[in-house]
């Protein structure tokens, strides 16, 4: 049998105390991490460049979603928890607890928006998108084209479709320049493959001229049939060195001077975009094409077809020949008129 002094029994005696208070310790400050957090509501958090843990924390307790931080950082100093904490917004849930914050910040949880570009939208509208949105910082605001494309490090180029339309996801204040880059780089490497791969004897020098072949396929024809066909009217009309007359290209140089309505003063207005008066491709784009009309671009349709005019009713007729052309074009007047007189009688009249 252990025999002990009461002096020993004493020491083991402390000793099982401070123990027990320490564990006792311990257990409290696991519960006070794992307890559900005091906000009733859910609660977004801001973590920008440079803020430390205890900075975060603090932010969290002001927001009224964490109650004891300084208790919390002990407890995961005691047990070595060090989360890297990405910059961003955090959406955290009512009563989250502190182990669930901590949880959010390891997986890098932070809250992202989207932003999606269609594909045949300008330069222009794709600016207004990005300062429409509240979550888009506007850095660019009141800068000139020139001016944004030299912020970019593109110095001289035009920044008419060199931005690739798709579906951008951020995080709630992202500088809309970091979109800017993140959609010309996209467009910059889906123009080199479809190059990459066109085909043999084009009538193309060079990939920005596919660029702005693609961006007439664009405005011309949403049928996503039609694309290569189009494309091919318009390699054979380029081979044989004849005007592309090219009605989007021709409004897009009219500018805000275009009310919607084409007209054949519109037709003879001198612009650089003007393909009825002028031979050979635009200067620039006239869009952001998406990639259909870019690999239409690079893969024409081969036809014999140098004609081509809307039907009314969604696609376009192609023509060989002048003569049947004109044919449909009148065809295509005629049910226009039709529809605005149907359109101006009266309801009890029709």
């Amino acid at each position: 049998m252990l025999d002990l002094t009461r002096g020993k029994r004493r020491l083991l005696l402390i000793g099982a105390l401070v123990l027990a208070a320490a564990a006792g310790g311990y257990g409290l400050l696991e519960r006070n991490y794992t307890a559900p957090g005091p906000s009733g509501k859910p609660v977004r958090l801001n973590v920008t460049a440079g803020e430390s843990l205890h900075e975060v924390f603090a932010q969290l307790a002001g927001l009224g979603a964490l109650r004891h931080p300084r208790v919390v950082e002990a407890y995961m100093r005691l047990r070595g928890i060090e989360p890297r904490i990405e910059i961003g917004v955090y959406d955290i849930p009512a009563h989250a607890s502190p182990a669930q914050i901590v949880r959010r910040f390891a997986a890098g949880q932070v809250v992202l928006d989207r932003i999606t570009v269609v594909e045949g939208t300008t330069f222009a509208e794709f600016l207004h998108e990005l300062d429409a949105d509240p979550d888009i910082d506007p850095t660019l605001r009141g800068k000139s084209a020139r001016q944004i494309m030299a912020a970019l490090g593109h110095r001289g180029q035009s920044p008419e479709g060199r931005f690739f339309p798709s579906t951008y996801i951020f995080s709630p204040g992202t500088p809309d320049i970091t979109i800017l880059r993140m959609a010309y780089r996209k467009m910059s490497s889906m123009l080199a493959r479809v190059w990459r791969r066109r085909s043999a004897q084009l009538p193309l020098k060079s990939p920005y001229q596919a660029l702005i072949l693609a961006s007439m396929i664009e405005k011309e024809t949403g049928v996503a049939g039609e694309r290569r066909r189009i494309a091919g009217v318009f390699v054979n009309r380029l081979r044989l060195g004849m005007k592309l007359q090219s009605d989007p290209t021709v409004i897009y140089g009219l500018g805000s001077r275009y009310h919607g309505a084409i007209s054949i003063r519109d037709l003879a207005t001198a612009t650089p975009y003007n393909t009825y008066t002028r031979s050979g491709l635009p200067p620039t784009p006239i869009c952001l094409p998406g990639v259909r009309s870019l690999r239409a671009a690079v893969h024409p349709q081969k036809t014999p077809d140098l004609y081509f005019v809307a039907t009314g009713k969604g696609g376009h007729h192609f023509s060989r020949t002048l003569a049947t052309h004109d044919a449909q074009v009148r065809r295509y007047l005629a049910r226009l008129r039709l529809d605005r007189e149907q359109a101006a009688r009266p309801k009890a009249a029709q």
